[in-house]
């Protein structure tokens, strides 16, 4: 009998206890707005770029080979000076390709010599072959000696072309306009054919500017090289700080992708009429970003991050029908997942979660939940630092 007393009691308590905490609540009321900071969401000119670690390269660079060998006579240039296409740089000694020549044009001359003379044995004995003077096998060797002296002829003719152009290679001349290193190789060394670097000429104007992109952004370069205008393509010099004033185009982009690494080379080119870019010089492409344009910014400090994801807490005016009669509003604080674009300095671009015109919390956020009611204050946190800032005065 008592179990079944103490059966029908536990509900009772149980409902007894449920009204109790439901009056509580009713007393107790909704939890208190937390102040927060509001800023406004606005568009404006988002002009941003993407970086890429590029090295500047001269679009002709020649090195100076020796194509003759001897033992430098003539050094014809400063290191480091701008040398015209053409203009005498070294002279290796020239005497015995001189000597070359000479012997050269006295081999054409003696073989000419020959030449004329069965020529002129050819024609007399053709004139007595007509009147039966001669036998024919006298005629035909005389023709033969002319067409072996003619060869002879042309052999000289081929050597003297030959010692000309090794006399030639005697002085080495910049093959294009730009800047001469310095000379690694002085006045008395011998060089070898093919083999001594004398020196390196670079050219410096038009220069190019060699960036790595990734295979996905191919077509990207592609357009840009068909379009673009002067804002497309920044440099940013070694020091990190200071903008290269002049504009950019792409001038290539290699043949094929590399299968190792998933990536391509892309050249820039770049006037450089003052020598400012060298080189080798490492730099920072910079390039414009599509989504360049206007877009929606907002302070970088009212987003959140939560497991990869970001959110902003934005405000919303409510309506709420009052038991007494009446309305109230309120302000609530709905939280938004959002698309993040580049950071501009303190703000941020929004792609995509808030609008123009949203007033997003920037401050007081921390102790905020989805939907939370919200009133325009400064945080407690910032209104004691305030009052603290106050006392210390």
């Amino acid at each position: 009998m008592k179990k079944r007393y103490i059966f029908w009691l536990a509900p009772a308590v149980v409902l007894a206890w449920a009204s109790c905490k439901d009056k509580s609540a009713q007393q107790a009321g909704p939890p208190p707005a937390t102040s927060v900071s509001l800023a406004e969401a606005k568009t404006g000119d988002a002009v941003y770029y993407d970086q890429y670690q590029g090295t500047v390269v001269s679009l002709n660079n020649v090195e100076l080979r020796a194509q003759v060998s001897g033992f430098i006579t003539g050094i014809f240039f400063k290191e480091g000076d701008i040398v015209q296409k053409g203009q005498p740089l070294y002279e290796i000694d020239k005497r015995k390709f001189q000597d070359a020549v000479a012997q050269a044009q006295a081999n054409v001359a003696n073989a000419q010599a020959n030449l004329d003379k069965a020529q002129k044995d050819l024609d007399r004995y053709n004139m007595l072959l007509k009147n039966d003077a001669v036998a024919r096998q006298t005629v035909d060797q005389a023709t033969a000696t002319y067409a072996t002296s003619k060869g002879q002829v042309a052999v000289a003719k081929a050597a003297l072309a030959s010692a000309r152009t090794d006399l030639s290679y005697a002085t080495i001349v910049a093959p294009v306009t730009g800047r001469i290193g310095i000379s690694q190789v002085r006045l008395g060394s011998q060089v070898v054919t093919g083999t001594t670097l004398l020196n390196t000429v670079s050219s410096e104007n038009p220069i190019g500017v060699d960036v790595v992109v990734n295979e996905q952004d191919i077509n990207r370069f592609y357009d840009l090289q068909r379009n673009s205008t002067d804002s497309t393509f920044r440099l940013v010099l070694p020091d990190g700080v200071t903008t290269y004033d002049k504009p950019g185009r792409i001038l290539a982009i290699d043949r094929g992708v590399n299968n190792q690494t998933g990536s391509i080379k892309v050249r820039v080119q770049f006037p450089n009429e003052h020598s400012i870019l060298k080189d080798g010089m490492s730099t920072n492409l910079k390039v414009l970003n599509n989504q360049s344009g206007n877009r929606v910014i907002i302070p970088y400090k009212a987003v959140t991050e939560q497991m990869g994801e970001f959110f902003v807490f934005v405000t919303k005016d409510t309506t709420m029908q009052q038991k007494e009669g009446g309305a109230k509003k309120d302000t609530i604080a709905l939280q938004h997942k959002v698309t993040l674009g580049p950071r501009l300095g303190d703000r941020i671009v929004i792609t995509s979660g808030v609008n123009a015109g949203d007033n997003v919390v920037t401050e007081g956020f921390q102790r905020l939940r989805d939907s939370g009611m919200v009133t325009l204050g400064a945080p407690p946190a910032a209104a004691g630092a305030a009052g603290a800032k106050g006392t210390k005065k």
